[in-house]
């Protein structure tokens, strides 16, 4: 009984270590954690080439000395998190390779192994530095609609229900929970049902931490045209997710979406926006149409509406987290 009691103390310390926030450090510090910015843009722009549905994932099999740049390059910008390339490494989209489970087990589990390597080689140069928190590796759990690779993740019209998308992230899930990433980072989530589907998961896996963020359409509403103020208040009431927000959604909305979020739950509140570009699925390729976001510029308008994990998405780069850095450092009054 002695024997049994010591375990059951063990796994309610582990949950409990579960539901603290990992950026409580980050916050109590300087107000402000900040996420790495955009991991495959920038690695296009490191002249991998990413015309293939697996998206970054392919540079997993091709090229994965490229990613650990790509993540050393944001750490030394000031980066207090870097999120895997994971988002669209999927079982199926490398079993459309020949790539067996096995494999593919194996590839998700070494795009967090080298984040992991590159924040701990950067932590080496910082532990000693007053004031240093490590730094954080957070695991891409990317949407049901990346996988389709037909911009669905903007739309949220899936043509699954609850069950079958529980059924359909499991086993990645189940992979990236125990890869040794801090947590998972639940992204670009277009609809309701899903953002339930990774709760489910979460519940199935009670010592893993999350954060929920998701695409949206307005000030107002996620990508599937669902209130983002409900869906906060739902997802946020979720003892393992410890952060709500915003990610891969244009900039201009995000200051209303924030105020959503507040007033719908006391958890942190995650904002990484796009560039301010528009991602055109069918033809693979980015427009712009109005100047392009300065991060640093607009992060000031989302701290002061109540975010306080900050970082960029796509086409975002090391130089705007740099900006970002150094704002957060020193900010203006």
């Amino acid at each position: 009984m002695a024997a049994d009691a010591e375990v059951a103390v063990a796994a309610a310390g582990l949950t409990r270590m579960a539901h603290e926030s990992p950026f409580a450090p980050f916050i109590a510090q300087r107000g402000i954690a900040i996420v790495d910015g955009a991991l495959a843009t920038e690695l296009e722009a490191r002249g991998a080439d990413l015309h293939d549905p697996l998206w970054s994932a392919r540079v997993l099999l091709e090229q994965p000395e490229l990613i650990r740049a790509v993540h050393d390059a944001y750490f030394a910008s000031g980066a207090d998190v870097a999120i895997t390339a994971t988002y669209q490494a999927t079982f199926e989209g490398f079993a459309r390779r020949g790539i067996d489970a096995s494999a593919a087990a194996d590839l998700m589990q070494l795009a967090v192994r080298i984040a992991c390597e590159s924040r701990d080689a950067h932590w080496l140069t910082q532990a000693n530095v007053v004031g240093a928190v490590k730094p954080l590796v957070a695991a891409s759990v990317g949407p049901y609609g990346a996988f389709l690779a037909d911009g669905s993740e903007y739309r949220g019209d899936y043509a699954l229900d609850e069950d079958a998308l529980i059924a359909w992230h499991a086993p990645r899930f189940r992979v990236l929970a125990e890869s040794g990433a801090d947590l998972l980072a639940c992204e670009t989530t277009p609809c309701a049902i899903e953002a339930r589907a990774y709760m489910r998961l979460l519940d199935a896996h009670p010592t893993a931490r999350a954060w929920i963020t998701f695409s949206a359409r307005s000030g107002t509403h996620i990508s599937s045209g669902e209130s983002f103020g409900e869906i906060a208040a739902d997802v946020g009431a979720h003892a393992q997710v410890v952060a709500v927000g915003i990610n891969c959604t244009a900039p201009h909305f995000v200051p209303d979406l924030i105020r959503a979020a507040r007033a719908a739950t006391v958890k942190p509140i995650i904002v990484y926006p796009n560039s301010g570009e528009t991602y055109v699925a069918g033809a693979g390729h980015w427009e712009s149409h109005t100047a392009r976001l300065l991060l640093a510029d607009a992060s000031h308008i989302w701290f002061d509406a109540g975010a306080t994990i900050i970082g960029g998405c796509c086409r975002t780069t090391p130089a705007d987290i740099l900006a970002l850095s150094s704002w957060a450092k020193n900010p203006a009054p």
